[in-house]
């Protein structure tokens, strides 16, 4: 892989979170009722792929037990499920629900008007380019083991 590679990711991103970012408030007060905290677990999950809560914790820096604690109320308010998993029912998978996805959206750093404008300013085929490449980094990043 070329340094190149990696210097184009670390330059491009930081332009693409400014022209985005929003001052927003995250807080257990709003009508989502999350926290910074809360909205950083759930923005780690996702619909399909199931994830292990004691492989989030430890990517979180978190003890498997202040997780738990969260977990349990994130998914009270209807935000993940955490069930047996699919291969090993001894393991528990957690995955993102449509309202965690809602929640996710309304109190994202990144404000949803801006993103549509800046995916607004390309054509069809190169906003579809744009978005698979970050689902690549996405998925990259999901199977990145912790050092």
């Amino acid at each position: 892989m070329a340094d190149d590679d990696v210097f184009e990711v670390q330059r491009l991103y930081p332009q693409i979170y400014l022209a985005c970012h929003a001052d927003h408030v995250r807080a257990a007060s709003t009508k989502w009722r999350i926290s910074s905290q809360d909205a950083s677990i759930l923005v780690h999950l996702d619909r399909e792929i199931g994830l292990s809560p004691r492989r989030l914790a430890a990517h979180l820096g978190v003890a498997p037990s202040t997780l738990s604690a969260a977990l349990s109320r994130l998914s009270e308010l209807g935000y993940l499920t955490n069930e047996p998993g699919k291969t090993d029912r001894r393991k528990r998978e957690i995955r993102l629900t449509a309202r965690g996805a809602e929640a996710i959206a309304s109190t994202s750093v990144l404000n949803a008007d801006r993103v549509r404008a800046l995916l607004k300013t390309l054509k069809p085929d190169e906003r579809k380019a744009a978005v698979r490449g970050l689902s690549l980094l996405a998925e990259a990043a999901r199977r990145v083991k912790e050092p």
